[in-house]
């Protein structure tokens, strides 16, 4: 025997080589909007006598060197050398319904990095696409890459994501994946029913409002007293008189954080004349 190139192969009483690797490939072609063809093709040369066999799901289906098959089909498709013992091409099929994985896994802050990560089985390896769902749109097309990176997380990211896999045989969609984005309430505003003048002896309600997830809850305060004068987003002042002169304010609050608003100064001048409400710096 020898290994040196251009050199003979002898032995006793004779030596027997196997091909075991017959370089077969498939490559797909659309041949139209609904089908696609395939054809087998070897890297070896091959006899004039050699024929292709096809193969779906591992299950003979025909002979020939193409295939047509419809386009979206999830079957794999390989092909054989008839009458070889070798292996057969590489299985060619469409994309599996994708994946998502989120990266942290744990509850989603503002400001914090966040991955999206798209994956599925096919061959051809699948190209990836990610959209984020609009209830008044189209989803609008974010990335074209497997992973949708956010360096930065913010409020305005919540929403419901989707990433879209396809290669030459076809095209799935994953299930939405809902993203929630925590964060701390915004300054609070606050205002005020009647918005008119209002009279001794009138009520004035309250309203104080933010944007905060999880919802905020509100507590109203007077300047200058440490309890509180009520609880919840309506604060009413029934019968107002002297008395409940002065700058209120609310406070919002969850478990990310707290934040006030700027103070409300409401006064009384004195019996049936107006009382004035106006924001005070």
């Amino acid at each position: 025997m020898t290994n040196k190139p251009g050199e003979k192969y002898t032995g006793s009483p004779g030596v027997t080589l196997s091909v075991t690797d017959s370089g077969l490939q498939v490559q797909v072609r659309r041949s139209d909007s609904t089908w696609l063809e395939l054809t087998c093709h070897s890297s070896c040369v091959l006899s004039d006598r050699a024929e292709y066999v096809w193969y779906k799901n591992e299950k003979y289906i025909k002979r020939g060197s193409s295939l047509l098959v419809s386009s979206g089909s999830t079957d794999r498709y390989s092909c054989y050398l008839r009458g070889s013992s070798g292996h057969g091409s590489p299985a060619v099929y469409g994309p599996q319904r994708p994946s998502v994985s989120v990266s942290p896994s744990a509850e989603m802050l503002e400001g914090g990095s966040v991955t999206l990560t798209c994956s599925t089985d096919a061959n051809p390896a699948a190209s990836y696409t990610w959209y984020k769902a609009h209830r008044t749109s189209d989803p609008h097309l974010l990335s074209k890459e497997p992973q949708l990176v956010f360096s930065s997380i913010q409020s305005s990211d919540s929403g419901n994501y989707s990433c879209t896999a396809e290669n030459q045989l076809g095209r799935k969609t994953s299930d939405f994946i809902s993203i929630d984005v925590k964060y701390g309430p915004q300054r609070p505003s606050v205002s005020v029913s009647p918005s008119a003048e209002m009279l001794e002896g009138d009520s004035v309600t309250l309203t104080c409002s933010t944007d905060a997830n999880p919802a905020a809850n509100y507590t109203w305060y007077k300047e200058h007293e440490d309890s509180p004068r009520a609880s919840g987003q309506i604060f009413t002042i029934t019968n107002f008189t002297a008395e409940h002169s002065g700058n209120y304010y609310c406070e919002a609050q969850n478990e990310m954080g707290r934040s006030n608003s700027t103070l409300l100064l409401i006064t009384e001048s004195g019996p049936g004349t107006p009382c004035v409400v106006s924001t005070a710096a």
